[in-house]
């Protein structure tokens, strides 16, 4: 195997201008999130590449505009031997101001050992290092006996979930590999979700009324919902600093789980009491929870809260979480992702990383979410490895360092070599760890 993985590095090394080349052209097309549904050409790219490789394809429209394309590589002996999934997203953030960008955002620019660019470290970098390597192996004639699946998604940065359709079709493997960035560190994550806390009164009044309200004798039972919702955000700062001292997980810092007041909505002019308001919360949890769990307490947290006001009592706050984009619903979802010490996987992939880098390989959590969550949700077991740094990922001038991409498909194509080689556990159930699309 040692011999095989130096042929992989001399020929990465050789053909260094191709991954530049993927890369270049993944940056070129703008697949901003939002607006989104912008990917068709991107995934049509994609496509054309994963063709090449002799993969079989399939896509379908995650929104209009937004396709999915996924990719089977049938190993020589697919009931036997471990199967793989590489995926990654192909939408990016927006550029913002380009009078700020030093580097044109769409073209790929080289200095000194660094590409600027849009996506570069999130993560069209990872997704260009992902096919270079899949491309290293078929120049070399390395032919897998388990299967191979590729996934270009869509909609990671906007929370569509387009991993999440591929999982809802039923497209599972025996081990999971996003390449999105992590500083090739293997991570885990843990979970967000998004809700909306609603306070609504059952009766409008105009402003003119406000002094019947306050005070004993002014006859009016009402409320203004912005006041009621200023007790909703205490009650929430109570419950996220009571998390803060209650909970805690491995590679995450105390206080991790966090309840965010992100946006605000009420009201309808300065003629009236305010008779709705909204509260759009952002929460993260860790490995250990589902986002189903951490609704539940803050629900009855809250509901507690209001409970113990006369007002709120009779009009009890209303709360709706989650959803499948946050451009069309304004909400998401994205599952925690542990990270399985003992699965024969990443020790494969620890000893890939430590054979070319020469460092030891770090497991760790990140401080992100991506789709991974929604891999491990479907029972797979998987790891976000992928070249780039979240300090450059969504910048101005976003970048990545060349020699993490090369290193990147270094380690995955002998990992992919090595690990599609590796025969099934006589007790592995076959029925279930199939890869099937």
């Amino acid at each position: 195997m040692r011999d095989l993985q130096e042929k992989i590095n001399r020929l990465a090394e050789e053909r260094q201008e191709r991954l530049i080349d993927i890369l270049r052209t993944l940056v070129a097309f703008e697949t901003v999130s939002p607006p989104a549904r912008n990917t068709e050409e991107a995934q049509s790219y994609v496509k054309d590449v994963l063709l090449n490789l002799g993969f079989e394809t399939e896509e379908w429209e995650l929104f209009p505009g937004d396709r999915i394309v996924a990719g089977t590589k049938q190993g020589e002996r697919s009931e036997e031997y471990q199967s793989l999934l590489l995926n990654g997203h192909m939408d990016v953030v927006a550029v913002g101001d380009e009078a700020s960008w030093k580097y044109p955002p769409f073209v790929i620019t080289e200095e000194e050992g660094l590409l600027y660019g849009r996506g570069t470290s999130d993560m069209k970098g990872g997704m260009a290092s992902s096919l270079f390597a899949l491309e290293l192996l078929q120049e070399l004639g390395i032919k897998q006996k388990g299967d191979i699946f590729f996934q270009s998604v869509t909609g990671e940065e906007a929370g569509e979930a387009g991993t999440k359709s591929c999982v809802d079709r039923g497209m599972k493997a025996d081990f999971a590999i996003v390449a999105d960035t992590s500083n090739l560190e293997i991570h885990g994550q843990g979970g967000v979700i998004t809700g909306w806390i609603t306070i609504k009164s059952k009766e409008t009044y105009h402003d003119g009324l406000r002094s019947r309200m306050i005070h004993a004798g002014g006859g009016i039972n009402g409320a203004s919902a912005i006041e009621k919702m200023a007790k909703v955000i205490e009650g929430l700062q109570e419950l996220e600093r009571h998390w803060a001292i209650t909970k805690s997980y491995p590679e995450f810092p105390m206080g991790s789980t966090t309840i965010n007041p992100s946006v605000i909505e009420g009201g309808r002019n300065a003629a009236f009491i305010a008779d709705e308001c909204r509260l759009w919360i952002t929460v993260h949890f860790y490995p250990n929870e589902t986002y189903e769990e951490v609704a539940k307490e803050i629900e009855e947290h809250i509901l507690a809260v209001a409970m113990a006001d006369p007002w709120m009592k009779n009009n009890p706050p209303l709360f709706k979480w989650g959803g499948k984009s946050m451009i069309e619903e304004r909400g998401e979802v994205f599952p925690a992702l542990d990270v399985d010490h003992t699965h024969e996987a990443l020790a494969v992939l620890k000893e890939q990383h430590q054979t070319v880098s020469k460092r030891k390989a770090v497991v760790s959590m990140s401080s992100t979410v991506t789709d991974a969550g929604w891999l491990g949700a479907a029972g797979i077991p998987a790891v976000i490895y992928g070249p780039g740094k979240l300090d450059d990922a969504h910048a101005v001038d976003e970048k990545v360092e060349l020699h993490q991409l090369l290193e990147h498909s270094k380690v995955l194509a002998g990992f992919i070599a090595k690990w599609c080689s590796t025969e099934r556990s006589n007790t592995h159930d076959e029925a279930e760890a199939r890869a099937i699309y």
